[in-house]
């Protein structure tokens, strides 16, 4: 089994004595997917987030765990100017870089390393931008190209940010995943060697654990950073067991190899009654499950045509068949928990006939053909991409349309989305910190279509000016009222058919203690305990 031979790796011992001190210092979570990279500054997957930004990284500040409130982390504090276009923050000392067998640290974190993992994403010319070989899709996403003028130096532990407008959102965004702090001295090591890669395939960060040992497609190894700058760690050992079969993922988790499961299907919840030592640790997600439809692409650049495949579809019926009520239908592009959430708005409601009508008066009395791209992997907005585009396949036939379904790995899908080679494509998005302008700027302003991660590639001009407005005041009163505006334009233009918001669920053994999950979704196995095991399970 999986778990065991991790263990044994661990021990590099078969003695039952020494098994059993591992199993009590080791947590196994079954993951649902290998990461992309241990880089998170160059991609957006959740599963690479969990791999690599959580147990490697810190950031200027942070989140409080189980809430999206902003607290210091590699920051102290900081000061903003009255403008809220200069961000001064005064760094941690005595903070330190991992030692692993491919780097020994010769100083504590300082400004040099903030300015580094910054440049290397804004600099075109810079070596670590260019080596890279892949965008910087957050950082672009967030405009931080156009909004960071100048980060200074002031000392070795002070850092300024000039920004070139005032951004609500800055301190947020610098919470996010993509914003991790790398080590600029093991970045000049390898440049120096030529072996620039290393630094997305062997990571060095200040995070709580270290990587020891990486098997694509099979396990992730971490040990506890001995000289972590918070409070000691309680797991001596983290192992991620790649399974991305959600079926085997609950067989390795009621067999005792897993500790946590990541993404359990709503069957497997219905099948706890019969396991005494497992629970379910479950929050509403800040989240969207969606169908995009590109607007570029004829007819889907007629609005009319947008609302009546919106109309044509039996979304309640999805949620009983894929979701298994785990999930509720979603009306707008942002969830029902976050802050500025325009309930006022009319849903799109299942009405065939009507669809058809909208289809007349759009010019196509006699339908017309379409592709529905789906995912074969399972995602905590979606459990099964594929059956839902076959339900929308049945629902879009009743009103006399031919319908065929892509189905696609989704890095492919994702990268040939973003290139805009889609007509329309089931998507998803899980929050990366608790404002608004995470959904509708990242994903629906005209500057996300540059890179693709507006994937409606629908710009409206008025929308697109809301939300800039919005960007640029603290009130979140009027704020609010912005937003709100968005929400009526984006639902009148219907670039995308708004389809289910899900919630969170991990399932986990009775042994594992404090694990808190978060509104933005993911998880982090820092200041987790692992209780005593029972006498009968050490027998």
């Amino acid at each position: 089994m999986l778990a065991v031979f991790v263990l044994l790796s661990l021990t590099s011992c078969g003695d039952d004595a020494i098994m059993q001190q591992a199993m009590a210092s080791t947590l196994v979570y079954c993951s649902e997917a290998s990461p992309e990279t241990f880089n998170p500054q160059t991609t957006t997957s959740g599963s690479t987030f969990d791999a690599s930004a959580r147990p490697l990284y810190n950031r200027l500040v942070e989140f409080k765990p189980g809430t999206l409130e902003v607290l210091p982390s590699l920051a102290k504090t900081w000061k903003v100017n009255s403008k809220g276009t200069v961000y001064t923050f005064e760094l941690r000392k005595n903070v330190h870089f991992h030692t692993t067998p491919w780097f020994s640290p010769t100083r504590p974190f300082n400004a040099d390393d903030v300015i580094f993992s910054f440049n290397r994403q804004r600099r075109s010319q810079d070596p670590f931008h260019v080596s890279s070989q892949q965008d910087f899709p957050y950082f672009e996403t967030q405009g931080l190209n156009d909004l960071i003028v100048d980060i200074k130096k002031l000392d070795n532990y002070r850092v300024q940010f000039k920004l070139s407008k005032t951004t609500s959102p800055f301190l947020s965004i610098l919470a996010m995943e993509f914003a991790s702090i790398l080590s600029a001295e093991y970045a000049e090591q390898l440049l120096e060697k030529n072996a620039i890669d290393n630094l997305s395939s062997k990571p060095i960060g200040t995070g709580p654990f270290k990587l020891k040992r990486y098997q694509p497609d099979a396990f992730i190894r971490y040990e506890a950073h001995e000289h972590y700058w918070k409070t000691k760690e309680k797991l001596k050992h983290l192992v991620f067991a790649i399974t991305p079969d959600p079926y085997l993922r609950f067989a390795r988790l009621t067999a005792g190899e897993c500790d946590v499961m990541s993404n359990p299907l709503p069957v497997h919840l219905s099948a706890l009654a019969k396991e005494d030592d497992l629970n379910i640790l479950s929050t509403p997600g800040l989240n969207i499950a969606y169908w995009a439809f590109n607007t570029r692409k004829p007819p889907l650049d007629n609005p009319l045509v947008r609302k009546a495949l919106s109309h044509a579809v039996n979304r309640e019926a999805i949620i009983k068949a894929v979701y298994r009520g785990s999930a509720e239908i979603a009306k707008n592009p942002i969830p029902p928990g976050m802050w500025s959430y325009n309930h006022s708005i009319e849903d799109h409601e299942y009405d065939p006939q009507y669809a058809r009508n909208l289809l007349y008066r759009a010019g196509y009395p006699d339908g017309f053909s379409l592709d529905i791209w789906a995912f074969s992997e399972q995602r905590s907005y979606n459990p099964n991409s594929r059956k839902t585009a076959e339900l929308i396949q049945q629902d879009l036939r009743k009103i006399g349309l031919t319908v065929k379904i892509v189905n696609l790995e989704l890095a492919t899908l994702l990268k040939k989305v973003r290139q805009g080679e889609h007509k329309t494509a089931l998507l998803g998005w899980v929050a990366d910190n608790g404002d608004p302008d995470n959904f509708l700027g990242t994903l629906l302003s005209c500057e996300a279509t540059k890179s693709g991660q507006n994937s409606s590639f629908w710009c409206n001009e008025e929308f697109d000016s809301i939300i800039k407005d919005a960007r640029s005041i603290h009130s979140k009163r009027q704020r609010t009222k912005l937003y709100k505006r968005a929400q009526s334009i984006f639902k009148k233009e219907a670039p995308w058919m708004t389809l289910a918001h899900t919630r969170q669920t991990l399932i986990l053994r009775d042994r594992v203690k404090n694990l808190v999950m978060s509104p933005a979704g993911g998880v982090s196995f820092s200041k987790v305990e692992l209780a005593e095991a029972k006498q009968e399970e050490t027998n």
